[in-house]
């Protein structure tokens, strides 16, 4: 027999009770990690069942046929449970199990039926129907998740060959919940129910909030009565409306909440904005909401009634600030900053903050100035919903009236009006406004990167898993990138777009398809597609090696040939650090053909801070100073990358390097420092400062990619800035087709860079033409000439190159005759 029970539930409205099954059904479905699977089945008769003629069949990846069967044994007593699980699930389960079974069970994504005699009694899921990975989202969902029948269901799903909708039956708990398992919940009459009328005494909503995270009132049957501030039943997901107290009916406890939401599930009863409703169902709760549900009964008991929306503003004062307004109504009085939108498209939500968030070792060193700034971070954030709890809504609402590629809300753009509800659902505080907000562009698209002019431009992109098939339009699905011919044809023209509006010299790449070098290579695809666009006249370096390394990505370099010439020899390096994790550099030495400046430039791809080792003793994992995980990794890649390049590996004798790439480390982290401590000057903090960014994560900005030059190049750097093409924009306008619809294929997607990648370009400015003015006065003078005399047959290397003004690799008269020539033409002009 089951190790649990059926526990009794009282305060059921005695007009309003309903009753479970007579049969027995699934009461509750646990698929949670590795074999963490079992199945609860509930008998709520007064009479013992024997399980002898019962089966439980597994329908896998949308099959009509049953993949497996297993025949059920014993009895389940009355008004008790059974549950079957997974023979090497953990052994809490196995604790309350009555039978175990071996075979391969079910995922997200499988139909499960109970038989009994041979007829279907109860199903999850539908036959011959493959959902992808699961029926439901979220917790409410078949993966990941464990799911319990509602007490108070009057009937098992028998047509197993129909949609199937979690939420219509089930609640969702997190993965590896197995705490219900052995026990069901049913309701039963109590004769004591309160009267259901307008007026009537009513349980007050704080008391069902209760001071902390979770209701004191879990599964109590409850009458309340409020004002509805907020109106979801017409929403999808949401299926519910929010109740707020009246004002006299408040408590004096500043930690309880005067609001709640009613889950009516279409009960049937149209309410609005202003209703005075009351409510009977159960108290409980959802993904961390407090609300009613089961709801048995709704009246509306007058109209046109207002509430009062409770200030708030950000930064929070604590953390547990939130729950003393989850379910009220909520206004912000401050202008807020859109600080992530990422995933707008998938969820419908922006996270909002008072200024732009940062990532603290952007700004402050790792430690403990980082983690006090991530606090205060954490404190600064909330999330701005749409007033649904489904994924892939078919009309994006932020901004108004819809987000397309041409209206869009980019990272650093401002909110205000916003007035909300609070609610809590998927680990999160989110608000769900209940008038539009004001959207303020503050952001500005640019349709090319902001530089002061400069000579010679080179540029680093990380091209987003730029995979092309076999070269040959076909070869899809790659290991990475575009999933087919389509998609690649929109990715490629945003990519080429993109680098054809930077109009740099020579592009340093990350994340493009490690597939080799020749014509139907990867980057020989992108040389060719940005010499058609532009007609110019580009080609890349080939380091002379079948591919860089054995990852599927590698990073490459693309260069204009009207522009540059290649000297020297490309060089990588494949040992150490670069040995397995962190890409292998790709380095070349370029003379330019105007001023005849050479000058070294190395391109980089470091490891990412994700896939952490499992062992935290590990020198590669978190060690909880805000530089996430292969840390040490990317540091020793810092410094051996250095000592190589402090070797000319192509062969030329030039001390002007250019360090650029994806260091997967921001600007105050171990890796940067590391290569700023020996000799090289980071060009985006002298030109932008500590508020750089070319990337986002959960809503701070910062900077991985990177331009560090070397102590001789730095004079000839004019400028350097990222350009914000990606970052800022929401990811949904990428050119992906999944989670769209036919509408939305098109309406989202435009051939303009925006959303090209997921990093924003850096972008250097460079003059490689040597200043006539070699002793910096700020002027050309006979001061200049003497110190290039001074210096005549001396070694042309570091400091001295100045004073090659013809770059012959000479310091002789010639250059003394420069200097002359500039003196005489000074004197005549003034």
């Amino acid at each position: 027999m089951s190790k649990g029970y059926l526990s009794l539930l009282a305060a059921l409205s005695v007009a309003n009770a309903t009753a479970a099954p007579s049969d027995l059904f699934f009461s509750e479905y646990v698929e949670g990690s590795s074999n963490n699977k079992a199945l609860e089945i509930a008998n709520t008769s007064d009479q013992a069942i024997d399980l002898s003629s019962y089966q439980i069949q597994m329908y896998f990846n949308g099959s009509a046929s049953a993949g497996l069967t297993i025949d059920l044994g014993g009895e389940v007593a009355a008004n008790d449970v059974f549950v079957i699980a997974l023979a090497r699930a953990e052994q809490s389960i196995l604790d309350a199990a009555d039978q175990t079974q071996g075979s391969g069970w079910f995922n997200g994504d499988d139909a499960i039926v109970l038989l009994n005699n041979g007829v279907i009694i109860d199903s999850i899921g539908q036959i011959g129907n493959d959902p992808g990975s699961e029926w439901g989202q979220g917790e409410q969902s078949t993966q990941d998740n464990t799911l319990r029948r509602n007490a108070d269901i009057d009937t098992a799903d028998q047509d197993a060959m129909d949609a199937f909708d979690p939420s219509v039956q089930w609640q969702g708990f997190a993965r590896n919940a197995f705490d219900g398992l052995g026990s069901f919940e049913v309701g039963e009459p109590d004769d004591d129910s309160p009267l259901f009328a307008c007026f009537e005494t009513a349980t007050p909503i704080n008391l069902i909030q209760g001071e902390g995270n979770t209701t004191p009132m879990n599964g109590v049957n409850v009458h309340v009565e409020g004002i509805v501030v907020g109106d979801f039943q017409g929403s999808d997901g949401l299926r519910g409306f929010f109740l707020q107290e009246e004002a006299s009916d408040y408590d004096a406890n500043s930690n309880t909440s005067e609001g709640i939401f009613v889950y009516d599930n279409n009960f049937g009863v149209d309410v609005n904005v202003g209703d005075q409703v009351r409510v009977a169902g159960r108290a409980g709760e959802y993904s961390g909401m407090t609300q009613i549900s089961s709801v048995t009964d709704i009246a509306i008991c007058s109209q046109n009634n207002s509430v009062v929306a409770k200030p708030l503003s950000l930064p929070l004062s604590s953390a547990s600030e939130q729950e003393s307004y989850e379910g009220m109504l909520v206004t912000f009085e401050q202008t807020l900053t859109v600080s992530e939108n990422y995933n707008l498209g998938r969820y419908g939500e922006l996270v909002l903050s008072n200024g732009r968030l940062f990532n603290p070792t952007n700004i402050v060193a790792p430690g403990e100035a980082a983690n006090q700034m991530q606090a205060s971070n954490d404190l600064n954030r909330i999330i701005l919903d749409d007033g649904s709890s489904r994924q892939n809504p078919q009309t994006i609402i932020h901004p108004q009236p819809e987000l397309s590629a041409f209206n869009t809300v980019r990272g650093g753009d401002n909110i205000s009006g916003l007035v909300a509800v609070m609610h809590q659902s998927f680990g999160a505080y989110r608000l769900h406004a209940v008038q539009a907000p004001n959207f303020e562009t503050q952001n500005v698209r640019s349709f090319e990167p902001t530089l002061k002019d400069s000579p010679l431009k080179v540029a680093s992109f990380n091209v987003l898993n730029y995979f092309n098939g076999d070269g040959n339009g076909a070869g899809y699905p790659t290991p990475r990138g575009a999933d087919n011919a389509e998609e690649f044809t929109r990715q490629r023209a945003k990519i080429i777009n993109a680098i054809a509006a930077m109009d740099a010299d020579v592009i340093g790449l990350m994340e493009i398809e490690n597939d080799g070098f020749d014509e139907s290579s990867a980057i020989a695809d992108l040389v060719n597609g940005l010499n058609q666009a532009t007609g110019k006249r580009y080609a890349f370096v080939d380091p002379q090696s079948e591919q860089l390394g054995t990852d599927a990505i590698t990073v490459g370099m693309i260069y204009n040939t009207d522009v540059l010439v290649e000297v020297g020899t490309a060089a990588t390096l494949d040992s150490g650090a670069f040995a397995d994790r962190n890409r292998q550099p790709l380095v070349q030495s370029f003379r330019e053909k105007d001023s005849n400046g050479v000058f070294t430039l190395v391109v980089n791809h470091f490891k990412s801070k994700g896939s952490c080792p499992s062992d935290s003793s590990d020198l590669n994992a978190a060690q909880g100073d805000g530089q996430g995980c292969w840390n040490h990794l990317r540091t020793e890649a810092a410094e051996e990358l250095k000592q190589w390049l402090d070797t000319n590996p192509t062969s030329v004798s030039d001390n002007d390097i250019l360090v650029i790439g994806d260091l997967n480390a921001y600007a105050m982290e171990d890796p940067v420092i590391a290569l700023e401590q020996n000799g090289l000057v980071n060009m985006l903090k002298k030109f932008e400062g500590t508020q750089a960014y070319s990337y986002v994560f959960y809503g701070q900005a910062g900077s991985l990619d990177h331009a560090l030059a070397s102590d001789s190049l730095e004079a000839q750097v004019i400028d350097a800035s990222e350009w914000h093409i990606n970052t800022d924009e929401p990811s949904v306008l990428d050119y992906n087709t999944e989670y769209k619809s036919d509408t939305q294929i098109v309406s989202l997607y435009s051939t303009e860079p925006f959303r090209a990648s997921d990093h924003d370009p850096v972008i250097v400015g460079l003059d490689l033409t040597p200043s006539k003015d070699v002793n910096n006065d700020g002027r050309i003078s006979v001061r200049d000439l003497i110190a290039i005399a001074r210096n005549l047959r001396k070694m042309v290397e570091g400091k001295n190159r100045k004073y090659d003004l013809n770059q012959d690799k000479d310091i002789d008269f010639r250059d003394i005759l420069i200097i002359l020539r500039e003196i005489h033409r000074n004197r005549k002009t003034h």
